[in-house]
């Protein structure tokens, strides 16, 4: 078949860039594939970090260069994108939707594709709805996702939350793939430990710090937790909030020398080691719709202690691959890591997620977006 994706990819970075690099890496080993994204994502003003473009030694890169059209605020691009996509003439148009910004320039683009009944536009759903809202979000996010001819989402949470907005199109529930990409590059734990200066029990918090994740919930659990229970925590990746506001935590006397915090965003080539190093890996999440942490964690073999919120319940099996605490809740969220490393927990919980591997194909998602493509009318 002939399969588009309109979405972002490399030199974009961040977790939907990769996604939709990897699921393009997926879809070409059996169908022709091409690539319409952005020039620009969001603008300076909209955006936290530092940079939006991935500066990694090892880049990730689609099976193809990308036509990179789309300007997010630019209207007269979204019609351009979406021409250059009736041209391409797919069968198939996959949009990855993650957050109602980019309604207007993904449902317009997505509208303009269609020809006749051409291609069926299938909308892969990372969040129906953003983390922390706002008040024209669900205006934008009605016109953006009402150019989708179906829908699949990686939780059976995010699927009731889509049902209002589908009004009778189809959706679909398909976990959210594994990273082992990032784990190709073979490095033992001691190798990892000295190269980022670890030892003893360590438990790895990684991705961005944005209220939702839960981060400040973790300190407390582990100024909650015995001492003795556990060793080190590492928290690396970008701040999109003031660092200020874990000062207090950070502070504490029960956290002293025992918490390395690497305030940037991680380059490819340096993601191996740190999750190589972990024993467990923190998802203290408020709220979730899928992680692509837990993935990576699932990727690199190491099982995860995470909250019972959104698609984490999903994809955490309880005493299999991970263990399983309520959303903000410090309290049973120390009960665990005391648990976790008083009983030794790690050697099985390792093999239950080397089981878990297969429900994490990406074979299995290009399946399930091109069945669903069969299902629109």
């Amino acid at each position: 078949m002939k399969v588009a994706l309109l979405g972002p990819t490399y030199p974009h970075r961040g977790g939907i860039a990769h996604y939709t690099t990897l699921l393009a890496r997926a879809l070409a080993r059996t169908h022709e594939v091409s690539i319409v994204s952005f020039t620009r994502l969001y603008p300076g003003l909209f955006f936290p970090g530092a940079t939006q473009f991935d500066e990694s030694g090892e880049a990730l890169l689609p099976p193809a260069p990308p036509e990179r059209i789309l300007d997010s605020i630019n209207p007269m691009t979204w019609r351009r994108a979406g021409l250059r996509l009736r041209a391409l003439r797919p069968d198939v148009l996959v949009v990855p939707w993650w957050h109602p910004f980019f309604g207007p320039s993904l449902g317009t683009a997505s509208r303009v594709a269609r020809r006749g009944n051409v291609p069926k536009r299938i909308f892969l759903c990372h969040n129906v709805e953003p983390h922390e809202a706002t008040p024209i979000d669900r205006a934008l996010a009605a016109y953006g996702l009402g150019a989708a001819d179906g829908f699949l989402v990686h939780a059976r949470s995010e699927a009731d939350r889509i049902q209002s907005i589908a009004a009778g199109r189809p959706v679909r529930v398909h976990p959210h793939p594994s990273y082992e990409v990032f784990s190709e590059r073979t490095i033992g734990r001691d190798a990892a430990r000295s190269a980022i200066g670890a030892s003893g029990r360590v438990i790895l918090f990684f991705g961005y710090v944005r209220p939702y994740k839960g981060l400040s919930d973790l300190l407390q659990a582990l100024i909650l937790a015995r001492g003795d229970a556990w060793d080190h925590l590492f928290v690396v990746g970008e701040f999109y909030e003031p660092r200020s506001r874990y000062h207090a935590l950070l502070s504490d006397p029960a956290l002293a020398g025992k918490v390395t915090v690497v305030d940037r965003y991680v380059a490819n080539e340096e993601v191996a080691a740190y999750f190589a190093a972990a024993d467990v890996v923190a998802l203290p999440y408020r709220s979730a719709t899928g992680s692509g942490i837990a993935q990576i964690a699932f990727g690199a073999g190491v099982p995860v202690i995470a909250t019972r919120t959104g698609g984490l319940e999903d994809v955490v099996e309880e005493g299999v691959s991970g263990l399983l605490v309520e959303p903000a809740s410090p309290e049973g969220l120390a009960r665990a890591i005391e648990r976790y490393f008083d009983d030794d927990l790690e050697p099985a919980l390792r093999e239950g997620v080397l089981r878990s591997r297969g429900r994490f194909e990406w074979d299995g998602l290009v399946q399930a977006l091109l069945d669903l493509a069969q299902a629109c009318p």
